[in-house]
This record gives C-alpha cells, structure tokens and sequence, in this order.
C-alpha cells in the first residue's frame, strides 16, 4: 500500500459519521425492519436469514435450511409486501427454479431459487439452500452498534452479579456474556486459558470468532474467490466448485478492498459540497414537478370541460332536430286522420255530400255538385292508394358513436409513446412463449414495456371450465425492459392471446393489436444435432452450434452418382439428435430451407438406427426402403404396419404424405396422388408419444396436423433427418435453448 493510499485510508478511518444516519442501509429490503442474521446473497445483497426462509417456504419447502449454522426457529410473519413476492410466485408456478444439477427426464426438483429483493436477478441456491450463504457479521455488528446507539439510555447489565445486577463493562465473545469489572476478573483469572479470551465492549450480539466454509463446515475460510467474489476454503480450491477459479489469500483480499473501499469513500466525502450543490438542484426539480404537475392538471381539467361544453352543445342540437321532425312528422299524420275520418258516414265531406243531394234546383246544384264531385274523387282515390302522410322510422336520427369512443379511448397526451407491434416472424410458442416486439419510429426512448395474455381455449374442457378459467382476463408479466420477454407456464395445446405496450414517464401507450398463438400438445423437448452416431463428414456440414445441418452435393455426391444404375438411387445421409426419448411426449420443431432437394423428418429407434449406420450402402433400391416415397405397392402394405421408425418426406417446397389412408388426418385417398402432396410449411413440427406409440406432424405456424402414425417405441427414440443433395434443417431456438444454456 502506498504512503498516499496510507494517509487516504487513515484519515477516512478518522472521519466519523453518526451512526443514526445511516439508518436507510440497515433495513431488510423484504421486512422493511432492521437486519436480523443477515445473509448475503451471491449478488451481494444481504437479506434477513428468516425473509429468506419464509421467501422458499412459499412452496411449502420448510427443509431447505437443514444443517444451517445459522438456523433460527421461527414462523412466518407479516411483513409488508415486497414486488419480488409476485415475481416469486411466477417463478413457483411456471416451475424454472429448478437446481443446477437438473436433467431431463428427472423428478421436479425442489424450490432452491429466489429472485433479488434488490436487484431482481433470479438467485440460485443450490441444492444446500439456505446453508449455502455466508452470514453479513460486519453488517450485523454495524445493526448491533446503531441500536445501541438508539437505547444509549439503557445499560447492558452484567450476566452473572446477583440482583442487583451491576452494568457491564466487557463482552467476552468467547463466553457469549457480559461481565463487569469484578466478574470478569473472577472468571478470566490470569495464567488460565480464559484470560486469552477475546472481549469487547458491552454488548449483546455475540458471533463466532471465525468465520466457518459453508461448503465445508469444519473448515475455515482462508482464500478469496475472485470469479464468485466470495470467501472459500482450500477444498473448495482444490476439489470443490472453485477448482478452476482464480482465489488469492485472504489478507491480500483485504487490504485491497479495504484500500478500495477507503478510496470510495474518501472520495464521496470530498464531493460533499458537490453532494450538496446536486440535492438542492434536485429540490428545485420537486417543486418545478410539483408546479408543472398542477399546471398540467388545470390545463388538461380545461380540455375536458371544453369538450364536455361541446359535446352538450351537440347533444341540444341534436336532440333539437329529433324534437322539430317529431313535431312535424305528428302534424301531418294528424291532418291526414281529420281528413279519413271526413269520408265516414253522417260526418265531414260525406255528410255533406249528403245534403247537397237533397238540392232540388237543378242550376243550384249542378253549381255545387261539380267542385263537391272533384272533391268526393280524391278522397276515393286517397283511400285506394293509402300512403300515411309521414314515416314513423327515425332511422336517419340513430347516433353511431363507435368511432368517437376510439378516439376517445385512444385520446392520450402528446408524450404517450404509440403502441409497439408484435413481431409474429421471430416470436415463437411452445410451453414457455417468447413473445418479440417492434417499436415505434417516433425515435423517442421508453422506460419499460408491459406484456399482457390470456389463455382463449383448449382440448378436453366443457365450457363451464373455460369460463371459470378465463374469467381471470388479462395476466400481467413484470416490466420489461428490452424488445421481448418470456412467458413460461402455458398449457399444451391451448390457444393464447397476447398484447403488449410501452410506458414513459409513468404514461402507457395503447394496447398492441392482439395476436394469438396455438401452444404444441406436448413441452419441447431440447436436443442438438449429433456429431458423432453416423454423421457424414463428406456430405453434411454442422455448425459450432449444432443445431443446424447441410447437406452439400459435392464431389463425393457425384462419385456415388457414377454408379447408380437404373432403378436405384442414391442413399440419404442421416442424422439424428443428441437425446433419445424413453417415455412420456414430445415436440419439437425445425425449418427446412425451401431450396432442399430431399429431405426425411421423424423419428428412429436405437436399434434402426444402428441397422442404417452400420451397413452404409452408396445405392439401394426403392423397394427396400419401407418410407422410399416411390409409389410401391409392397412399400404400402410394409407401412401399414407398425415400423420402429417414421419419416416424412419433404423437398422441392413440397410436403409428400405417404400413400397411407388409415393413420392420415388429411382424408387422402390412395387413388389420388395429388391430394397427398402439399406446399412444404415453414416451420414444421414432431410431436411423438411414447407411452401411446404414435407420431405427428404438424404445421408448426398454424398446430395443423398433417399426419399421424403408429410407430413401434420399443427402444429408446431420437428424432432423425435425412437429407440428399442440396439440403438444410435449423433447428429452432427453443428446442436447442436448453442444451445451449447448460
């Protein structure tokens, strides 16, 4: 350590800050109390011993912390609720806190994770649980200090005066009691191993004197992990889980933290002024905020007021020209029934009518008669065509509103980012869903995304179930804060919902439009290609990452063309997955490239497989191969029966179903070649039951199947490809995710 770096540290060590001001670092960020037992997380935040109990008995798991040093008896307590609590039960339900140690196939493994109450990482415990982390004593001291600070005015009495008890005045760490002058004298006599003793002042938070390796528990920690920045032992070096890592001793660790730390806050406390200049700064930005929020609030209280005046202006003219038609639509029928009700008899024209026929002078009558006849022929003629003198219907006054309510849901402040849109070409759904999204071009940043989705329906449900399952509507995943997300725990082979928006400045964007998705009836299944059963080196190429194959027509391909004669072909080179299925069901999916020549998909048994990869053959004929594609009718009859392998031939952009009609789902007939050829999907899936013994195939965009089969599951089955000429298969991302993660 330099003299400069010295001085540095010695004046820091000599500036005391007091101890009640630093209360906020002190609190348990789930109990919002002062830490009791803390531990510190590999993250390196420190979290109360009975928080971290109570966060993994949530599962009903109450023996992770078996062996603990540090167990402590408790119940459950009520505590105020953290965020991470949410996060927790997503974790418990969607099953992904699982142990490092997991394999497929496996019993589900215990609750051994919790997310970060102060980061929000998901924090793996390990099999051991809870007696995996170490104990914060210097953070516990610091609690012990500060509340001692905070009951000054009460003494710690001595632990073994008769009453009256006098005050301590020693702490002895060994004995865990506190004495005063006469009784520590009297039980740590000189030239005795008690007087070696390590004591303190008075207080009533006793630790172990040496800190012991949780992985070793005899073992003390002597050595400093730099890649899990935590203290380990020699075994842990030697053997354990830090072999590889790069540990120096424990003395270095400390003189370069605490020269660190010293600089740190040397450093801080030089920018007081700076410190100081910014807080004020920070409350000038409170009161502007709290001004312009009022500010915001009149003015937009104005907006409102004016369009409700508007809208009141129109609903009176509106209402008004209903109330004048009404009126006069009324006044015309009313002219009209006076007018029909003249023409009854003894009343109106008729009677009338009447009396002039009693007239006797000729030159009288023949006077009025002729405009009373012009008369009497339009009422005879109005009652013939009867046309009511107005129409009742008010459909032209029927108010379609439909387009102002959106405008008014969608009515939204100038700074409202505009809703982001689902990326349906690179989100994918299997039993978990990675949902992407694209943002807007208003080039403005965002602070997080929300992503909401609900489960729309389902096999095997009556719809009294559905209702009783759906009426939950909308589930929320926790912020986001990138352009995708995943949602884990989806039912298999069920239809979801998904929307999604942004939010800036606590302000969110309208809903996405929905899009929905089909989950597979079954949970991917994770494998890579394998580069070792069978694998052509000559003809397939396989990425670093194994989950893509290309078949390449080179020159090999052109030798082995040489000698085909007529009527055989050239053999397919096959691959197959690096994890064979034993029981249970499966899916997964793939892509094969529009351009391949031939490809075969589906799956094979351990025994198949080694009948085809030890007996390569450069041609065979059509006939010998059950699945060949060649319209043969022994190769019918074969397929018929249960084989211990099927493939699904595509190429050339086209999917060819095989000349099969019992087990197709497509209703093809075998006398119509054309209904068993189809346009080759973009993604296409396999879905095999083991237990059931049977295969399908799917259109893995829409969940369509294309075909099912019984297949022989004997042995253990892998998924295999066949390809031939010019061909490639990618496997997707959520089918190779797993294997690549670990």
């Amino acid at each position: 350590m330099t003299q400069q770096s010295s001085r540095c540290l010695q004046c820091t060590l000599c500036l005391v800050v007091p101890i009640k001001n630093i209360e906020r670092e002190l609190i348990c960020p789930i109990c919002k109390e002062l830490f009791t037992h803390p531990l510190i997380l590999p993250c390196q935040h420190s979290v109360c011993h009975k928080c971290v109990r109570e966060l993994l008995m949530l599962n009903h798991e109450d023996s992770f912390d078996a062996g603990s040093e540090c167990s402590l008896p408790g119940s459950p307590r009520s505590r105020v609720p953290s965020p991470s609590m949410e996060r927790l039960d997503r974790l418990v339900r969607s099953g992904s806190m699982s142990s490092p140690g997991w394999r497929r196939g496996s019993v589900t493994p215990r609750v051994t994770a919790i997310p970060c109450p102060g980061c929000q990482h998901d924090i793996d415990l390990g099999e051991r649980g809870i007696s995996m982390l170490f104990r914060n004593f210097t953070l516990e001291n610091i609690v012990e200090r500060y509340r001692q600070a905070a009951r000054a005015a009460v003494a710690i009495t001595c632990n073994i005066c008769k009453p009256p008890q006098q005050e301590a005045t020693k702490s002895c760490m060994d004995c865990k009691a506190s004495f005063c002058n006469e009784c520590f004298k009297l039980h740590h006599p000189w030239g005795t191993p008690k007087a070696q003793h390590e004591y303190v002042g008075p207080t009533t938070n006793f630790r172990p004197k040496v800190l012991m390796c949780p992985e070793h528990e005899m073992e003390k920690v002597n050595m400093y992990c730099e890649v899990c920045r935590r203290p380990v032992c020699h075994l842990c070096k030697l053997g354990g889980s830090h072999a590889n890592h790069k540990v120096t001793s424990m003395s270095s660790a400390y003189k370069i933290l605490k020269e660190k730390l010293a600089k740190s806050i040397h450093y801080l406390i030089s920018k007081e002024d700076q410190v100081r200049t910014q807080i004020t700064d920070l409350e000038v930005l409170i009161n502007q905020t709290e001004e312009n929020g009022q500010l915001a609030e009149r003015q937009a209280n104005e907006h409102f007021e004016h369009l409700f005046e508007t809208l009141q202006e129109r609903k009176s003219e509106m209402l008004k020209s209903i109330e004048q038609s009404r009126s006069r639509r009324l006044d015309q029928l009313k002219v009209q029934v006076e007018e029909y009700q003249g023409m009854l008899e003894n009343s109106g024209l008729v009677g009338y009518a009447q009396e002039v026929l009693k007239e006797t002078d000729q030159s009288c009558f023949v006077q009025t008669a002729k405009q009373l006849h012009t008369r009497i022929q339009k009422a005879t003629e109005s009652l013939r065509t009867f046309h009511p003198a107005s129409d009742p219907c008010f459909d032209e006054f029927v108010l379609d509103t439909s387009k102002e309510e959106t405008l008014l849901k969608e009515m939204c402040f100038g700074g409202v980012p505009d809703p982001p849109l689902i990326d349906l070409s690179n989100s994918r759904v299997y039993n978990e869903a990675s949902i992407f999204w694209r943002l807007s071009d208003d080039h403005l940043p965002t602070d997080h995304h929300m992503l909401e989705y609900r489960r729309l329906g389902g096999p095997n449900k009556s719809p009294s179930q559905e209702d009783s399952e759906d009426s939950g509507g909308w589930r929320t995943t926790d912020k986001v804060y990138g352009p995708s997300t995943v949602v884990s725990d989806l039912d298999p082979d069920s239809l979801y919902s998904f929307r999604v928006r942004s939010c800036r400045n606590s302000m969110f964007s309208p809903h996405s439009p929905e899009v929905t998705f089909h989950t597979p009836p079954a949970p991917a299944f994770g494998f890579l290609f394998s580069d070792k059963c069978g694998f052509s080196t000559d003809r397939l190429i396989l990425n670093k990452r194994r989950d893509a194959v290309e078949s390449v027509a080179s020159m090999a391909f052109l030798l082995a063309a040489e000698r085909v004669q007529t009527g055989s072909y050239i053999g397919l080179d096959y691959i197959i997955g690096d994890t064979g299925i034993s029981q249970g069901r499966h899916y997964w999916a793939f892509k094969v490239e529009p351009y391949s020549y031939m490809v075969k998909v589906g799956v094979a048994s351990d025994s198949k497989l080694l009948e085809w990869f030890h007996n390569p053959r450069d041609t065979s004929s059509p006939r010998y191969d059950h699945d060949s594609g060649h319209d043969s009718g022994s190769e019918d009859t074969c397929y018929e029966l249960s084989q211990p392998f099927t493939l699904l031939t595509l190429g050339m952009g086209k999917l060819f179903i095989p000349k099969t009609s019992s087990s197709s789902t497509l209703g093809a007939t075998s006398g119509d070649p054309g209904s068993r050829v189809l346009p080759m999907p973009q993604r296409l899936g396999v879905c095999l039951d083991y237990d059931a013994s049977r295969v399908f195939f799917y259109d893995a965009d829409t969940m369509r199947c294309l075909y099912e089969r019984q297949v022989d599951c004997s042995g253990t089955m892998y998924p295999a490809f066949g390809l031939m000429g010019s061909a490639k298969v990618q496997l997707e991302d959520f089918v190779t995710a797993k294997r690549l993660t670990f």
